[in-house]
């Protein structure tokens, strides 16, 4: 076993959001996101097929939705993003690295 740390210490990073796999189940997947400070962000609508839940390990980021909602995310906050619910993330630390965790799953039945 490596341990290994979600917080990023590494000083050269891309200008890209670099979204690295951790769990990849048939239902569901968890990855590690990390949004260098003044990273280029993808300006295109996220649109999955199922839920997301995120949240904010370092730094903070704002999510805007389609219907002109804005979600500010700061360190150990989270939300869960319906599936088919267009968003975006339009801002990020611009003096740290901002590391998410985002897990992408099927809804639970009820």
């Amino acid at each position: 076993m490596k341990i290994k740390s979600l917080l990023n210490k590494n000083d050269s990073l891309p200008l890209e959001e670099l979204f690295l796999p951790l769990i990849n189940t048939k239902d569901s997947s968890l990855k590690h996101i990390i949004s260098p400070p003044g990273c280029r962000l993808d300006p295109k609508w996220y649109d999955q097929d199922q839920d997301e839940w995120v949240t904010v390990i370092q730094g903070y980021g704002v999510i805007a939705f389609e219907d002109a909602t804005v979600v500010s995310l700061n360190s150990g906050d989270y939300i869960t993003i319906p599936a088919h619910t267009k968003h975006r993330v339009i801002k990020t630390s611009a003096d740290e690295t901002t590391v998410w965790l985002a897990m992408y799953f099927d809804k639970a039945e009820q």
